[in-house]
């Protein structure tokens, strides 16, 4: 595996929307909700979320292949140089899809291999989302959110080699690749950023 990102690409103008802000707080909001002790973070990005989780007083632990985001563990997810349930969490967002899916379990089992339990990803989502809101005072707002299926074949642009929801790459199928490793505890896709599903999965006994 070669590094497919620049670190001057993870620049605040370049990189951070008001979207990916969005995933943040949901990325945070999965990762404190089971008060881990310690997280792996696959993938540095721009250092927002590990940022946090260190404030958190909680052990973070970063891996990268890019030496030039400064992980703490230069590495591949496909194999992470640690010994077996390492870390109460360990987390992937928007990262697996940088791997030919040919990689995908290889890489699902290296993060329930280093995982005490608990892992945490999410993955581009394609499709044209329609979105809806409406909020009447003193009433809850109401949000209604889906993806017509729009299965486009796929095409490689130097970063993303498979996307769900591009032809061949169905929900289902990623799905069934999760559920060899893990049980799926929780999946949505944030009303804020319809473009990133998100899965919180358990690791199986062996």
């Amino acid at each position: 595996m070669q590094k497919q990102v620049e670190a001057q690409a993870y620049g605040f103008k370049r990189y951070v929307q008001i979207d990916r802000w969005a995933s943040y707080y949901y990325q945070l909001s999965e990762i404190l909700a089971r008060q881990p002790a310690s997280v792996l973070e696959v993938g540095v990005g721009d250092g927002v979320v590990g940022e946090y989780v260190r404030r958190s007083n909680i052990a973070y632990t970063s891996v990268d292949i890019a030496e030039d985001v400064k992980p703490d563990i230069i590495a591949s997810v496909t194999a992470i140089p640690v010994p077996e349930a390492s870390y109460d969490l360990a987390c992937a967002f928007e990262v697996l899809e940088h791997l030919p899916f040919t990689e995908f379990d290889r890489a699902l089992a290296e993060l329930a291999r280093v995982s005490c339990g608990t892992v945490i990803i999410s993955l581009p989502h394609f499709g044209p989302p329609l979105r809806f809101s409406l909020k009447i005072p003193f009433l809850p707002e109401l949000r209604i959110a889906w993806k017509i299926p729009y299965p486009r074949k796929h095409v490689f642009n130097g970063q993303h080699y498979w996307e769900v929801g591009k032809r061949g790459y169905p929900l289902s199928r990623i799905r069934t690749s999760l559920q060899k490793y893990f049980r799926i505890e929780k999946e949505f896709v944030p009303f804020e950023n319809q473009y990133h599903h998100f899965f919180v999965l358990e690791k199986r006994p062996l």
